[in-house]
């Protein structure tokens, strides 16, 4: 079964990068047909997707965050990555990895991360 860890700073100051990792176990993030994922939570409202990268390197983003989202990946640590660029108070939440193949679905426990100076 496939589990995933986040990890990254709980707290970033407005305008900073947000960087987190998440961390692949019980399963390749090269393995055909999974899509690796970053949704968020912020506090009172749904879950937003923001982005993800394919099993094949190719990568998928929100329109809405586009333009200062990144998703990347480490095939040799069987990591991936979301860097968000000139963070703003309304990026706190809980950001969650998520890997999703057909029925497979599997969540990360969340780190919470809250932008404030």
């Amino acid at each position: 079964q496939v589990q995933l860890q986040e990890s990254g700073p709980g707290l970033v100051k407005p305008s900073q990068t947000l960087s987190l990792t998440c961390t692949v176990s019980g399963g390749s993030i090269t393995t055909s047909y999974y899509y690796w994922s970053w949704i968020r939570q912020p506090p009172g409202k749904g879950l937003e997707w923001m982005g993800s990268i394919a099993y094949d390197g190719s990568t998928y983003y929100s329109p809405s965050l586009k333009s200062h989202t990144s998703i990347s990946r480490d095939t040799s640590k069987n990591q991936f990555s979301l860097q968000l660029t000139s963070v703003t108070p309304e990026d706190t939440a809980i950001y969650y990895c998520n890997a999703l193949r057909g029925w497979d679905n599997y969540w990360g426990q969340g780190i919470q991360v809250t932008v404030s100076s």
